[in-house]
């Protein structure tokens, strides 16, 4: 009766597993409820679009762009980023040019991730968290981490079935009935998984409800060819929406191991 003792862990595995996911949803459920009462009218900066829609990476794209097109940073295609006006007109724009460096020149691989994990992104994160705009982060990751376990747990269930129906029969059950058995877990675990892809994937990682609907709204007003609506756009699409393909070539640019070319990369 080996295969029972089995059986148990496989529904330990699935029940506790599939507790959690459900959990991780009511809690988003009530989470999404918050927001779409507290959420009020709000016209979207463009770096709260570009955190809604990408979160601090992309506001420090977005940045960066602006200060480009502004002639303030020069961004070469090689992927370095030269300060021009080191004077920042506010609090992000100062933490980029704090994180390209003194000497005002860096890599900008690296001035994008220290931006992007800036003092100023966090508190442009905080205030749209509290109204009601973007996801806080226990949000965003207790639903990822509860369907991670309970495909680990659909596996584990396929696993100590298959052992049990692979052992030496220690019982007259015969060997359907057994994987009959270990079908019924494993059902568990397939179906929840199925209800969340369902209910969960529409989801955005970033904006609440209420910010989702802000940026639909942004997003069909960001045609055009000024350069307000020029930003906007990379703002919800990211660097795929710049148009110049030198400053697209120096985001997507890779990082070069020869540190005797950097001067000669910069200036090319």
């Amino acid at each position: 009766m080996f295969w029972v003792l089995l059986l148990l862990l496989a529904w330990a595995a699935a029940g506790t597993t599939c507790t959690r996911l459900c959990l991780a949803a009511v809690r988003t459920a009530a989470v999404d409820t918050d927001f779409a009462t507290t959420g009020r009218v709000h016209d979207l900066t463009l770096y709260e679009a570009a955190f809604l829609s990408g979160g601090p990476r992309r506001v420090a794209d977005l940045t960066l762009v602006s200060m480009a097109r502004q002639h303030r940073l020069l961004l070469a295609h090689t992927g370095w980023a030269t300060v021009v006006d080191p004077r920042g007109r506010d609090d992000i724009e100062r933490s980029v040019i704090g994180a390209i460096g003194p000497e005002g020149q860096s890599r900008i691989a690296p001035v994008r991730a220290d931006a992007a994990s800036a003092d100023a992104v966090r508190s442009l994160a905080d205030r749209l968290v509290s109204a009601g705009l973007a996801v806080p982060d226990g949000a965003r990751s207790g639903i990822a981490a509860a369907v991670r376990q309970v495909q680990c747990a659909a596996v584990a269930v396929l696993a100590l079935g298959a052992t049990a129906l692979l052992m030496p029969a220690q019982s007259d059950m015969p060997r359907h009935l057994v994987a009959l058995w270990f079908a019924l877990p494993l059902a568990l675990t397939l179906s929840c998984l199925a209800i969340a892809r369902v209910e969960v994937h529409p989801y955005s990682r970033w904006a609440s409800p209420a910010g989702q609907r802000l940026l639909g709204t942004l997003a069909r007003h960001s045609a055009g060819t000024d350069d307000r609506t020029y930003l906007t756009s990379v703002a919800v699409r990211g660097i795929s929406a710049i148009g110049e393909p030198g400053l697209r070539a120096a985001f997507e640019h890779r990082e070069q191991h020869r540190e005797g070319h950097r001067a000669g990369h910069w200036r090319a």
